[in-house]
C-alpha cells in the first residue's frame, strides 16, 4: 500500500469508489447504495457545504444518527479540509451549546427530531447556518411513503428561516465537483470529538488526518490482510458513527476495502439478526452489552447466523460469561479492539490465534505503548501491573482550549509525549496487553464513557448541592450503573432524588443521568481538599459483597 503519511482521511475512499464503482457500498433499511453512487454524492455535498460558505478548517457539528447522511457528510466535509465534530444525536441543548462556543462551530448538520435543541441557540451562539435532514431522507420513495402512511418514521417540526437549509436541497443543487483545496495532512484537523472532562466539562479532542489514516493503515495491513477479500466481504455497523472506534472500524473495515458496510440506525436485536442472515455478514462490531443482549433473545434459533467469522468487541471490559458463551453457541470468537479519543484505536486481537476475553491485543505498530507506576510515571517491567501509555509520532497531543488538562493527560518520558489512558494493565511476554481495571474517573455504561466529574459538575450546579460524588457500580446488563451520592445545604428543604435528577436530564445525554442518588452528611476527601472518589468506590464494592454473601 502507498505510503500513509501524505494521504487524507478520504484518499483511500476514493480510490475504492472508482476501482468498485458498480459494487455495493452501502446498504440502509434494505436499500443499497453503490460506491460510484455514493462518490456523487460526497462530491456534491461537498460541493455544496463549499458553495454556502464553509471553508478550510471551517468546524462542522454532525448532530447526527447512524445514516447514510452520516458517512456522506463526513467524507464531504474532509474533501474540502474542513473539520468534521461528530457528537451524539441524544445531547442536549445545554451539551451542543457548550462544544459549539468551545469548538468555534458555524455550521450543524442535525435531524430533524433535534432541530428543536439547535434552534434554542441560534441567537446565543455564532451559529451561521443549519443543514436538517430525515433518518429517510435517502431511502426509496416508496419506503417513505409506506414509513410515513404507518407513522414509522420519526420526524421533527422544522421551522424555514435564511440559516436554515435543507440535506437533500444541498445535496441535489450541487452538480459541480467540488474544489481542490490545499490540505496539510499533519497539520490539519480532520476531526474534533468530545469525551468526558476531569474538570466536569468535555474536552475536545483534535485529530488530524495523518492520525487517524495511520492507525487505519495499521488495521488494514496487520490485521484484517489475508483474512479478507477486497471488494468481496460484508460488514455490520451498529455503533454509533461518533464515536471513534465506530468510524475507524467503518472505514478501515468497509470502505477503504470496497466492501460492503450494512448500516444500523438502532441497535435492535431483531433488526441485527435479520440483516446478519439476509446479507450473509462475515464481520461485526459490538459492545458487550449488545453481544449479551443477542445472546439473551429468545427468538436466536429463528436466525442462521453461520456466515459470520469475525466479531469484534470493544467500549468496555469483556466478561468472561459473555465470551465463553458466544463461543460455545457460534464457534466464533469474541476478537477485541481497545483505544481512546485521544490516540484513536491502539490495540486489537491477532486473527490467527484464539484470543483471551482478559488480553485486548497487541498494540498497532503507529501507536507505542509503555506501562508505567501510576505515581512515578516510571516504566515497569513486563509483567507488573501499572498504568498504560500510549504515543505516536502522527497524532497531535493537546485538548481543545484546556491547557491544564492537556498537561496532566499528555507526558513527557524520554523525550516524548505519551498520553495517559487512565486504565491499568499488565504487558505479558508476547507483547500483549491484560486489562485489569479502568480509572475511577470514567464509568462505562451502555458502553458510553460518561466522566464522573461531568456528572458531579451537573448536579453541583444546582443552588441546594455542596458536594457531589459520581461512581459505577458494576452491572452485567449495563457495564456499570451510575450512582450520585449527594451532600445538600443544611437549609434546604424538600429536594430529593426526583428534583435532582430531572435537573440532570435538563442538562445531560440521557445516558449520563444516574441511576439512582443517595444523600450524605459529608463526602471522603484528601488533605488538599481532593474528592477520594476510589474510596466511596471501595466502599459500594464492600456493600455489594456483603449482599452477595447473605
Amino acid at each position: 500500500m502507498e505510503s500513509y503519511e501524505n494521504q487524507y482521511t478520504f484518499s483511500r475512499f476514493y480510490e475504492m469508489c472508482q476501482k468498485y464503482a458498480s459494487k455495493t457500498a452501502l446498504i440502509y433499511l434494505g436499500d443499497k447504495m453503490t460506491y460510484g453512487r455514493l462518490e456523487s454524492y460526497v462530491d456534491k455535498f461537498a460541493t455544496g457545504l463549499y458553495n454556502l460558505g464553509i471553508r478550510r478548517q471551517d468546524r462542522v457539528m454532525l448532530y447526527i444518527s447512524n445514516c447514510p447522511q452520516w458517512i456522506i457528510a463526513n467524507f464531504a466535509i474532509n474533501r474540502i479540509g474542513a473539520v468534521t465534530v461528530p457528537v451524539s444525536p441524544i445531547y442536549t441543548t445545554f451539551e451542543i451549546e457548550y462544544m459549539i462556543k468551545d469548538a468555534g462551530i458555524e455550521t450543524v448538520i442535525c435531524l430533524d427530531t433535534n432541530f428543536s435543541y439547535v434552534k434554542e441557540i441560534m441567537d446565543t451562539t455564532h451559529l451561521k447556518r443549519v443543514i436538517v435532514t430525515n433518518l429517510a431522507d435517502l431511502v426509496s420513495p416508496w419506503k417513505r411513503v409506506i414509513g410515513n402512511m404507518f407513522d414509522k418514521i420519526p420526524k421533527g417540526k422544522v421551522e424555514k428561516g435564511e440559516k436554515i437549509f435543507f440535506f437533500n436541497d444541498v445535496l441535489y443543487k450541487s452538480m459541480l465537483k467540488p474544489p481542490e483545496v490545499d490540505i496539510d495532512p499533519m497539520k490539519d484537523l480532520s476531526y474534533i470529538m468530545y469525551t468526558g472532562g476531569t474538570t466536569g466539562f468535555p474536552k475536545g479532542v483534535p485529530g488530524n488526518h495523518t492520525g487517524e489514516v495511520s492507525y487505519i493503515r495499521d488495521i488494514m495491513e496487520d490485521v484484517i490482510d489475508g483474512h479478507t477479500e477486497e471488494g468481496r466481504d460484508t460488514v455490520l455497523m451498529i455503533n454509533p458513527l461518533f464515536h471513534i472506534m465506530a468510524k475507524g472500524f467503518a472505514i478501515a473495515f468497509g470502505f477503504n476495502f470496497g466492501n460492503r458496510v450494512v448500516l444500523m440506525p438502532t441497535p435492535e436485536v431483531d433488526s441485527i439478526l435479520a440483516a446478519i442472515e439476509r446479507y450473509r455478514v462475515r464481520w461485526m462490531l459490538g459492545v458487550p452489552a449488545l453481544y449479551r443482549m443477542i445472546l439473551e433473545s429468545d427468538r436466536l434459533e429463528q436466525y442462521d447466523l453461520s456466515s459470520m467469522r469475525y466479531c469484534y468487541c470493544g467500549g468496555d471490559t469483556l466478561p468472561v460469561e459473555v465470551f465463553k458463551t458466544w463461543r460455545e453457541k457460534y464457534s466464533v470468537p469474541l476478537y477485541q479492539v481497545y483505544g481512546s479519543t485521544e490516540i484513536g484505536h491502539v490495540t486489537y486481537s491477532p486473527l490467527n490465534k484464539e484470543p483471551s476475553p482478559t488480553t485486548i491485543g497487541k498494540p498497532l505498530k503507529s501507536r507505542k505503548s509503555i506501562v508505567v507506576d501510576r505515581e512515578t510515571l516510571e516504566p515497569l517491567p513486563r509483567g507488573e501491573l501499572g498504568e498504560l501509555l500510549v504515543t505516536s509520532p502522527d497524532t497531535l497531543k493537546e485538548y481543545l482550549n484546556k491547557p491544564e488538562e492537556t498537561s496532566y493527560a499528555y507526558v513527557n518520558i524520554g523525550g516524548e509525549i505519551y498520553y495517559r489512558m487512565g486504565d491499568f494493565v499488565k504487558m505479558n511476554e508476547d507483547g500483549e496487553l491484560e486489562f485489569v481495571e479502568r480509572t475511577a474517573d470514567i464509568i462505562k455504561h451502555k458502553a458510553y464513557r460518561v466522566s464522573a466529574s461531568e456528572v458531579e459538575a451537573a448536579l453541583q450546579d444546582h443552588p441546594t448541592v455542596i458536594g457531589a460524588c459520581v461512581i459505577g457500580i458494576p452491572d452485567p446488563k449495563v457495564g456499570e450503573r451510575i450512582k450520585a451520592i449527594v451532600v445538600l445545604k443544611e437549609d434546604a428543604k424538600g429536594v430529593g432524588s426526583t428534583e435532582l435528577l430531572r435537573w440532570c436530564r435538563d442538562r445531560l445525554a440521557p445516558y449520563k443521568v444516574p441511576q439512582y442518588i443517595e444523600f450524605r452528611d459529608m463526602l471522603p476527601k484528601s488533605k488538599v481538599g481532593k474528592l477520594l472518589r476510589r474510596e466511596v468506590r471501595d466502599e459500594e464494592k464492600r456493600k455489594m459483597e456483603k449482599e452477595k454473601k447473605k
